[in-house]
């Protein structure tokens, strides 16, 4: 149990963590605290830094969702924590948001086989909307960038050989020699797209733990750390949730969904974006492939440690079937 202060009233919440974050749950709100950290891809380490990476995120998450209410001090008196203006130190800063149940979250539901196919076209429907409003990116495609991004996949290489079967071994540099393939081929449909205005700051971490499934969906927690991670094709966004839906096992709503959002923004103007959208789905497996076998190797619990490495498996055999779909 979690306690302090809000509007004057007591905080009686439960904790969860992320890996750049700790989130409070209390009965009406949620409070989002940003780890004294600094990695490769953000930088969280001082009071300042985590103070302007709240603001960012309470103003890049306004643009869709209606839970993000404020970004408040918290201070420390009297051996007790107040979220707000108060007498006493800052000592943090907090993103204060509206709380979701969580047996409404869209991963939940999925597990539970619950999913209500005509949300799904809302939810298509709410991101074409808001793709087709946000902010065109203009840039150069790098290749060396984007080649580099999918074979830090090596970084994993260890990993399998020592946890998974000998016929596993070959996967990851199958997946490497494919992409680059790929992307030499078509580097140059990537370069149009990025001209013809595809490339936009939009959500950068469209997932379904990062869905609630209300009679209007709501979305959160986009990506506020690295512009990077979050100025992109909307192919490369929509093709999160797509894999994402395929990794449940549920093909049709991916394709429902595709095809509620193809509607109202098209975003295959040439038949080779189909084949872009394919590539796009396996590298978007491949990162969740990274993360869950990363992860594994630093998890004490035998059981979640074995959850996480059969997860990570499943995500290197998606993209996988990705290459293959392609004939490639």
């Amino acid at each position: 149990m979690v306690e302090g202060i809000y509007q004057g009233k007591p905080i009686k919440g439960v904790l969860e963590e992320t890996n750049i974050s700790w989130v409070i749950l209390s009965r009406r709100h949620a409070f989002k605290i940003k780890k004294d950290i600094k990695l490769s891809f953000l930088d969280y380490s001082t009071l300042e830094l985590r103070k302007k990476n709240c603001e960012k995120e309470l103003e890049l998450n306004k643009r869709f969702s209606s839970i993000y209410l404020s970004v408040q001090p918290v201070t420390y008196f009297n051996e007790q924590f107040v979220i707000g203006d108060g007498t006493g130190k800052i000592v943090d800063y907090v993103v204060c948001m509206k709380r979701m149940r969580g047996d409404k979250r869209m991963d939940a539901l999925l597990a539970q086989n619950k999913v209500d196919p005509s949300r799904i076209s809302l939810l298509a429907k709410q991101v074409a909307e808001f793709h087709q409003t946000a902010e065109i990116i203009d840039s150069e495609f790098i290749q060396k960038q984007a080649r580099e991004l999918f074979n830090d996949l090596i970084t994993v290489q260890e990993v399998v050989l020592q946890e998974f079967e000998t016929d596993f071994s070959e996967v990851i540099p199958r997946l490497i020699s494919f992409s680059d393939d790929f992307l030499k081929r078509h580097a140059g449909r990537f370069g149009e797209r990025n001209k013809q205005g595809f490339k936009r700051d939009v959500h950068g971490d469209l997932h379904s733990g990062n869905i609630f499934l209300y009679k209007s969906p709501v979305i959160f927690d986009c990506i506020e750390f690295q512009d990077a991670f979050r100025q992109i094709d909307i192919l490369y966004e929509i093709a999160f949730l797509c894999m994402d839906l395929e990794f449940f096992g549920r093909k049709d709503l991916s394709d429902l969904f595709l095809d509620a959002y193809d509607a109202i923004l098209t975003s295959f103007p040439k038949e080779v974006d189909k084949e872009i959208f394919l590539y796009f789905k396996s590298l978007r497996a491949n990162v969740r492939a990274k993360v869950f076998l990363l992860n594994s190797q630093s998890e004490p619990n035998p059981e979640k440690k074995a959850q996480k490495l059969a997860k990570g498996k499943k995500y290197l055999e998606l993209a996988l079937s990705y290459q293959v779909e392609l004939n490639l």
